[in-house]
Protein backbone atom coordinates (compact mmCIF):
# COMPACT_ATOMS: atom_id res chain seq x y z
CA UNK A 1 0.00 0.00 0.00
CA UNK A 2 0.80 3.44 -0.75
CA UNK A 3 1.45 5.83 2.17
CA UNK A 4 0.81 8.97 1.84
CA UNK A 5 0.87 11.87 4.46
CA UNK A 6 -1.44 13.22 4.65
CA UNK A 7 -3.26 10.93 3.05
CA UNK A 8 -4.98 11.45 -0.42
CA UNK A 9 -8.39 11.64 0.64
CA UNK A 10 -7.95 15.02 2.20
CA UNK A 11 -4.79 16.01 0.49
CA UNK A 12 -5.71 15.78 -3.43
CA UNK A 13 -7.81 17.03 -5.52
CA UNK A 14 -8.84 15.35 -8.82
CA UNK A 15 -9.33 16.96 -12.22
CA UNK A 16 -10.80 15.21 -15.12
CA UNK A 17 -10.91 16.93 -18.32
CA UNK A 18 -14.23 15.49 -20.26
CA UNK A 19 -13.18 16.68 -23.45
CA UNK A 20 -14.85 18.85 -26.35
CA UNK A 21 -17.73 18.09 -28.43
CA UNK A 22 -16.92 14.85 -29.55
CA UNK A 23 -17.27 15.31 -33.29
CA UNK A 24 -15.13 11.84 -33.69
CA UNK A 25 -17.86 9.65 -31.88
CA UNK A 26 -21.00 11.17 -33.57
CA UNK A 27 -24.04 9.85 -33.15
CA UNK A 28 -23.03 8.79 -29.66
CA UNK A 29 -22.72 12.40 -28.63
CA UNK A 30 -25.68 13.79 -30.58
CA UNK A 31 -27.45 14.38 -27.10
CA UNK A 32 -24.94 13.59 -24.42
CA UNK A 33 -21.14 14.70 -23.50
CA UNK A 34 -18.15 12.43 -24.81
CA UNK A 35 -17.60 11.14 -20.81
CA UNK A 36 -21.38 10.00 -20.92
CA UNK A 37 -20.81 8.03 -23.55
CA UNK A 38 -22.44 4.46 -22.55
CA UNK A 39 -19.61 1.82 -21.99
CA UNK A 40 -21.42 -1.91 -21.31
CA UNK A 41 -24.48 -1.87 -19.80
CA UNK A 42 -24.37 0.50 -16.44
CA UNK A 43 -21.17 1.98 -17.21
CA UNK A 44 -20.01 5.56 -19.39
CA UNK A 45 -16.65 6.45 -20.63
CA UNK A 46 -16.15 9.12 -17.35
CA UNK A 47 -16.52 5.63 -14.67
CA UNK A 48 -12.75 4.65 -15.88
CA UNK A 49 -10.79 8.13 -14.63
CA UNK A 50 -13.49 8.35 -11.63
CA UNK A 51 -13.06 4.88 -10.43
CA UNK A 52 -9.33 5.38 -10.86
CA UNK A 53 -8.91 8.05 -9.01
CA UNK A 54 -11.52 6.42 -5.83
CA UNK A 55 -9.48 3.34 -6.20
CA UNK A 56 -5.92 5.48 -5.54
CA UNK A 57 -8.25 6.83 -2.68
CA UNK A 58 -8.93 10.66 -4.50
CA UNK A 59 -12.00 11.21 -3.09
CA UNK A 60 -12.71 14.58 -4.21
CA UNK A 61 -13.14 14.75 -8.20
CA UNK A 62 -14.10 17.60 -10.56
CA UNK A 63 -14.75 16.29 -14.13
CA UNK A 64 -14.72 19.82 -16.77
CA UNK A 65 -16.71 19.59 -19.69
CA UNK A 66 -17.96 22.62 -22.16
CA UNK A 67 -20.93 20.10 -24.32
CA UNK A 68 -24.10 18.37 -23.19
CA UNK A 69 -23.55 17.85 -19.81
CA UNK A 70 -27.00 17.22 -18.31
CA UNK A 71 -26.45 13.43 -18.79
CA UNK A 72 -23.13 13.27 -17.80
CA UNK A 73 -23.91 15.71 -14.23
CA UNK A 74 -26.85 12.77 -14.17
CA UNK A 75 -25.02 9.58 -14.08
CA UNK A 76 -22.50 11.19 -11.84
CA UNK A 77 -24.75 12.20 -8.78
CA UNK A 78 -26.57 8.65 -9.62
CA UNK A 79 -23.81 6.29 -9.36
CA UNK A 80 -21.36 8.56 -6.54
CA UNK A 81 -23.12 11.13 -4.87
CA UNK A 82 -25.92 8.93 -2.73
CA UNK A 83 -23.59 8.66 0.71
CA UNK A 84 -22.44 4.79 1.18
CA UNK A 85 -18.56 4.04 1.27
CA UNK A 86 -18.28 7.90 -0.69
CA UNK A 87 -20.08 10.25 1.68
CA UNK A 88 -16.65 12.02 2.83
CA UNK A 89 -15.93 12.91 -1.01
CA UNK A 90 -17.61 13.90 -4.26
CA UNK A 91 -17.66 13.98 -7.97
CA UNK A 92 -18.80 16.98 -9.55
CA UNK A 93 -19.29 18.42 -12.87
CA UNK A 94 -18.15 21.50 -14.11
CA UNK A 95 -19.67 22.70 -17.11
CA UNK A 96 -18.20 25.84 -19.15
CA UNK A 97 -19.72 29.18 -18.57
CA UNK A 98 -19.77 32.61 -19.77
CA UNK A 99 -19.35 35.70 -17.31
CA UNK A 100 -19.29 39.56 -17.37
CA UNK A 101 -15.25 39.60 -16.79
CA UNK A 102 -14.86 35.93 -19.04
CA UNK A 103 -17.51 35.91 -22.16
CA UNK A 104 -15.79 33.45 -23.66
CA UNK A 105 -16.18 29.45 -23.68
CA UNK A 106 -13.43 26.85 -22.65
CA UNK A 107 -10.79 27.36 -24.96
CA UNK A 108 -9.16 23.75 -24.61
CA UNK A 109 -8.48 21.75 -21.76
CA UNK A 110 -6.14 23.93 -20.19
CA UNK A 111 -7.97 27.30 -20.32
CA UNK A 112 -10.49 25.25 -18.30
CA UNK A 113 -8.71 24.82 -15.63
CA UNK A 114 -7.29 27.98 -15.79
CA UNK A 115 -11.53 29.22 -15.33
CA UNK A 116 -11.94 27.33 -12.70
CA UNK A 117 -8.48 27.83 -10.53
CA UNK A 118 -10.54 29.95 -8.03
CA UNK A 119 -12.47 26.85 -7.17
CA UNK A 120 -9.66 24.42 -7.02
CA UNK A 121 -7.52 27.35 -5.00
CA UNK A 122 -10.50 26.93 -2.45
CA UNK A 123 -10.17 23.65 -2.06
CA UNK A 124 -7.16 23.24 0.20
CA UNK A 125 -5.59 20.22 -1.00
CA UNK A 126 -2.03 19.97 -1.16
CA UNK A 127 -1.88 18.42 -4.91
CA UNK A 128 -3.70 17.91 -8.08
CA UNK A 129 -4.25 14.88 -9.61
CA UNK A 130 -5.34 16.36 -13.65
Amino acid sequence: PVCLAPPANSSVLGIILGGGAGSRLYPLTKKRAKPAVPLGANYRLIDIPVSNCINSEVRRVYCLTQYNSASLNRHLSRAYNRGGSFQDGFVEVLAAQQSPTNPDWFQGTADAVRQYIWLFEEAECEEYLI
